[in-house]
């Protein structure tokens, strides 16, 4: 019998997801996916739902440290008496004895890295960008048989130590697929993601108004209310946001993987506002956007005198540059490097 393999996803945002999702689809093997699943569309998997271990009687939000005056240095987060914590690590630990996986996907998670290492599983282990280069994200890395950069290497940050590099797959983006070749209209489309703080009414309206000559669409969450002008269209969530990229002039969202993963699939010319992140991982992305001429790269959201200007300069890049950070076998070729792993791991 085929052994199968697991695939740890974190609950911060939908790309974890998504890269698991759209990659496990073409594995020759089956793949479970293990993760705090609630809320996530997980129709047609094979899944672990695990307890939350987010602190308890805390916000949604937090940073991944648990807040310890005292932890083992190899450790970003755990929490002393969470139960949580206790039930999901109790759970992939029977999970793995039950099933005796050949290989775990780690995206992402310090802990579990090392529990897979600690179970004597052999791991591939994501890496996000941005300096990663304290104790823990180094012994988890250290720890792994592989890494997976979902990202091309052309993004990936200066400071990295060469023998990480070495140990990274650079997969490419491993979104959504290119979408067919159409001529772009005018629209500007604007897109926020699910891990991010999302749009404000007020904020877009603004920016509408700068730019009152082009139809502004805005794809997902947007807060608040008011009188918004006739060219600003807000869809909220949609389930054809490619095919609604692709008919724009110019992509505008953050630094995310998913929707950088969408400019250069699409390629598209982009404005990338970069949202706030641990260890830098959309401003050092955004940076290297900016330095390959990829994205005009603008921190925190515009005031509305500046977005002219920053429309201007989007449309007046040169769109083959970011496509050319697309590759249109990247998932096929991450799928292939995972099952390469796999067999070498069970000859050694």
């Amino acid at each position: 019998m085929t052994r199968g393999i697991g695939w740890y996803v974190h609950h911060q945002g939908a790309g974890h997801l998504q890269r698991a999702r759209t990659v496990a689809a073409l594995l020759p093997r089956p793949c479970t996916i293990l993760g705090t699943l609630s809320g996530f569309d997980t129709a047609g998997l094979d899944i672990l739902d695990l307890p939350d271990d987010r602190p308890l009687g805390g916000s949604d939000a937090f940073d991944g440290r648990d807040g310890a005056a005292e932890r083992p240095e190899a450790l970003h987060y755990a929490p002393l008496n969470h139960p949580g914590v206790r039930s999901r690590m109790a759970r992939i630990a029977a999970w793995a004895e039950r099933t005796d996986p050949a290989l775990i996907v780690v995206d992402v998670s310090v802990e579990i890295a090392l529990l897979a290492r600690l179970l004597s599983i052999p791991t591939l282990v994501v890496r996000l960008a941005g300096t990663r280069t304290d104790r823990p994200h180094l012994e988890a890395f250290r720890s792994a048989t592989r890494l997976l950069a979902p990202f091309p290497a052309a993004l990936d940050g200066a400071r990295v130590p060469e023998w990480v590099r070495a140990k990274t797959h650079y997969a490419g983006f491993l979104g959504a697929p290119a979408q067919p070749v159409s001529e772009a209209g005018r629209e500007i489309v604007v897109v926020f993601g699910r891990g991010g703080a999302g749009g404000n009414v007020e904020d877009l309206a603004a920016a509408a108004c700068a730019v009152p000559d082009r139809p502004w669409h805005v794809l997902g969450p947007v807060a608040g209310s008011g009188r918004t002008p006739d060219n600003l269209h807000l869809h909220g969530w949609v389930s054809d946001s490619e095919a609604r990229v692709a008919r724009a002039a110019l992509l505008i969202g953050g630094g995310g993987d998913g929707v950088v993963a969408l400019a250069a699939a699409q390629a598209k010319r982009f404005v990338c506002l970069p949202e706030e992140r641990a260890y830098g991982e959309q401003t050092e992305k955004a940076a290297a956007l900016a330095r390959l001429g990829a994205a005009i790269v603008h921190d925190g959201w515009p005031a509305p005198s500046a977005w002219p200007n920053l429309i201007r300069a989007g449309l007046a890049l040169d769109p083959s540059v970011i496509g050319g950070l697309h590759s249109r076998d990247a998932v096929k070729d991450c799928a292939a490097s995972i099952e390469r792993l796999i067999q070498h791991a069970d000859r050694a």
